[in-house]
């Protein structure tokens, strides 16, 4: 039986399902003259998104703090669509960075600022990622009722490439490289008077959590095409020289301190939102 943990809106709710398992239940007006520990039935649900994970649950309230509702079902539905139509697995913070950008995208296209995407287009590599991005961009115009640009779909399909994999617990030594890469990652911003400041904070936080999970993964990195890869980071070392640079610093040194080899994939993805920064930095 399912019982109602949280209500969000008289359409939305966060139930548990027993056995310590939760789920977001969406239903129109199913929540009405209803309070947390009421049971309620199946019949009026319309959507359910399971958060299989304490770590899924976790993020959930993370993303609640600072980010519109629709966005956040609307994530879990783009996540949803990739999990059960694709038998697409993703690590969990992508419920995090996707709703980030979501969210951003949003609040720039409405504002009349909306620029193409800096990512290049990688669907032949990467058909089956670009294919959830349309799905995707399908259910952020419906939902949100907005009409973002096709090229969004380049966004969109980077951050399923990129985290891509099965999400295992954190041990003592994920735990510790973890700690390692963002204190790297820190100390090569603070050269380059990078900071995070209340302007620049989804790009920064997206990447920082980014970097997280890529320690925790990074056994099982996807190479894809290498000399695809291969040009496409060196296209953007070329268009983006300062971006390039402080990317390379940062991997030089995780490769040094923990003593791993990290693919030109996730140097691209370094690449790109480190630009975004810097972009954001000379707005100032």
């Amino acid at each position: 039986m399912m019982r109602i943990v949280q209500i969000l809106n008289n359409n939305v709710a966060l139930v548990s399902l027993g056995d310590r398992k939760q789920a977001i239940v969406m239903g129109k007006g199913v929540y009405f003259k209803k309070k947390m520990g009421d049971s309620m039935s199946s019949k009026k649900i319309e959507k359910i998104f399971y958060l299989e994970s304490k770590e899924s649950q976790d993020n959930l309230s993370y993303l609640l703090k600072d980010i519109p509702l629709d966005i956040v079902t609307t994530t879990f539905e783009i996540i949803d669509n990739a999990k059960e139509k694709y038998q697409f697995s993703v690590l969990d913070y992508i419920y995090i960075t996707l709703s980030d950008h979501i969210y951003g995208a949003y609040q720039i296209f409405e504002a009349g600022k909306y620029k193409a995407s800096l990512v290049p287009d990688m669907h032949e590599q990467y058909p089956v990622e670009y294919q959830i991005a349309k799905d995707a961009l399908k259910i952020i115009n419906k939902n949100l009722h907005i009409r973002l640009p096709d090229s969004e779909m380049q966004n969109i399909a980077l951050h399923f490439i990129n985290a891509k994999g099965t999400s295992t617990k954190v041990d003592d030594v994920g735990q510790k490289n973890r700690e390692d890469a963002n204190s790297v990652v820190q100390a090569v911003f603070k050269q380059h008077h990078i900071i995070r400041t209340e302007k620049n904070r989804n790009f920064y936080d997206r990447l920082m959590i980014h970097m997280q999970y890529l320690m925790d993964r990074i056994d099982n990195q996807e190479t894809g095409n290498t000399n695809f890869m291969t040009q496409l980071k060196d296209e953007l070392m070329e268009n983006y020289p300062k971006s390039a640079e402080i990317a390379e610093a940062i991997f030089v040194e995780l490769e040094r301190r923990l003593n791993l080899k990290l693919s030109n994939n996730e140097k691209m993805y370094f690449v790109i939102h480190i630009q975004r920064l810097i972009n954001e930095k000379s707005k100032n």
